[in-house]
């Protein structure tokens, strides 16, 4: 089974639990201490213009309390869930629950963030759990943060596609299929996916859009008791948050939007630019090789260190390497090149995994691609955000292209992408097998009425470019855009000082920051 844009998607937008979670680098302002156990934040009933819903048929729904208890895992951290819709266009239908990780306030207490990493498909719950690493101190000791598994991933209902066995062999896939046998397991691939989806999931899967998604957050705030919102969403979590604006401009609080998707942009640009970020970024770790040692291993030159990763794919695609009991495929070494580009704390990581393959032995890059698809050492999956993202993002925006046609886009590609634009080409033809379509009509997303949202970019974010924080910042009437010179995927928490008094200053005390602010 091979790779389809869902795959292309959630490295292009995710803010995944490898990054977010399993290797976290400590920033500034944190340490390994585990806070000590807060007072409780108010419990008493809040007044009813916080719980006042959108449309009379959601009042019990709105009127909801979260029935917070200590997490098994962590009893330092707060476990819950919280009941919505299926279909919001019969809200007294069928209802899922969603599930919710709160870790309280280790201070003076402002209230509660709202906080989502991205994907789509990536659980929010973990992305708290990791708030010791995730978010410094201040923000910490003022806040309760709030996770939560949008509908579909996680422990929200979440969808099903594929058995491990099958999830494996589609991460294994070529992602580029140059020979007649190649491209024909490429069309089943695609071309099932989508049915095994609908097969496996039940109805929930015509409903994990943005836009239900978005909604869900709100019965969130209500039932935290707060009469706006404070929201932190990274990568795919800015669109979740710009949606959120289009839909509920009044409750809109304090908003950071960190490594922002450019929602105005059709499937074919989405993907031409997220293959040149990629690109930027593969090019900036290869020359930071040549700068911080007398001799990279990758060659004299940028280009020398880019055909050097090229030949190895090209040479894994030929004879894949052992790994362990498994062998390294193209595609699991396609994961393995790109994981570590989004944090240049990585790139270390990156370094030992190609050296080691470049004399035979793929091990250190399989590590790297099970961590970026949550596969454990045992074999099963921590979590379904490959199947989530697929779900979800083909529900957004089913358009694709013919088989037939990617030959054609393939020179376009590679120019935007010479590692990786076969790759994207391909991925283009992702959405072909799916069965359902989205109940909502589209948004076009201004957020007319909100409070001021801050949106960041960095300048060679490999999944996200600066171009679309730029542009997001522009569509979002209340738009203010903050830059960050630097590498990786998302600004804050990212050692620059200059990023992390701004985002803090806004969420604290409500500073808002010069539109355009640059660190």
């Amino acid at each position: 089974m091979k790779k389809t844009l869902a795959i292309i998607a959630v490295l292009a937008l995710a803010l995944t639990t490898f990054l977010a979670v399993g290797l976290a680098v400590r920033g500034p302002g944190t340490d390994d201490r585990a806070d000590a156990r807060p007072t409780p934040s108010p419990t008493t009933p809040p007044p009813a213009s916080v719980t006042q819903p959108p449309e009379p048929d959601l009042a019990d729904l709105y009127a909801q309390r979260i029935d917070w208890q200590p997490c098994e895992s962590n009893a330092d951290h707060d476990c819950g869930f919280l009941t919505v819709p299926v279909d919001y266009a019969d809200p007294t239908g069928d209802t899922i629950d969603l599930a919710l990780l709160r870790v309280p306030a280790s201070g003076a207490r402002l209230g509660s963030m709202v906080v989502n990493p991205g994907g789509p498909g990536a659980p929010g719950t973990t992305y708290a759990q990791a708030a010791a690493r995730v978010f410094r101190e201040p923000l910490r000791q003022a806040y309760d943060i709030v996770g939560f598994d949008p509908r579909g991933t996680g422990r929200s209902a979440p969808v099903d596609c594929l058995s491990d066995e099958q999830l494996d062999a589609y991460l294994a896939g070529d992602p580029s299929p140059d020979t007649p046998d190649e491209v024909a397991d490429y069309k089943a691939g695609v071309l099932s996916f989508g049915p095994d989806c609908v097969a496996n999931s039940g109805p929930l899967i015509g409903h994990v859009t943005t836009i239900e998604a978005a909604r869900d957050v709100d019965v969130l705030r209500s039932a935290l008791g707060e009469e706006t919102l404070t929201y932190f969403g990274a990568s795919y979590g800015t669109k979740l948050g710009a949606t959120y604006a289009e839909l509920f401009p009044e409750r809109v609080g304090r908003f950071v939007l960190d490594g922002a998707v450019d929602i105005s942009l059709d499937a074919k640009s989405l993907a031409l630019e997220q293959a040149a970020g990629f690109e930027t970024a593969l090019r900036a770790y290869v020359q930071n090789c040549l700068d911080s040692t007398d001799n990279c291993f990758l060659g004299d030159t940028v280009d020398e260190g880019l055909t050097t990763i090229s030949d190895l794919l090209a040479s894994i695609d030929d004879e894949p390497l052992p790994a362990g009991d498994r062998e390294l495929t193209v595609g699991n070494a396609f994961y393995g090149v790109i994981t570590p580009l989004y944090n240049r704390d990585y790139w270390f990581l990156l370094s030992t995994a190609l050296t080691s393959a470049l004399d035979g032995k793929g091990s250190a890059l399989m590590q790297l691609a099970d961590a970026y698809a949550s596969r454990t050492p045992s074999g099963a999956y921590a979590d379904n955000s490959i199947e989530a993202n697929y779900a979800i993002n083909c529900l957004d925006d089913p358009s694709s292209v013919s088989f037939a046609r990617v030959p054609s886009l393939v020179a376009e590609f590679e120019e935007a992408s010479p590692t990786f634009g076969d790759v994207f080409a391909w991925g283009m033809t992702g959405c072909r097998g799916v069965e359902v379509t989205s109940s909502e009509a589209p948004l076009d997303i201004r957020g007319e009425g909100a409070a001021p949202i801050l949106v960041l970019g960095t300048t060679r974010d490999p999944a996200t470019p600066l171009k679309w924080a730029e542009a997001l910042s522009a569509q979002l009437d209340s738009g203010v855009l903050v830059e960050r010179d630097g590498d990786g995927h998302t600004a804050y928490n990212a050692g620059n000082d200059c990023i992390d008094t701004t985002v803090e200053d806004y969420l604290l005390d409500g500073t808002v920051p010069d539109d355009g602010t640059t660190c």
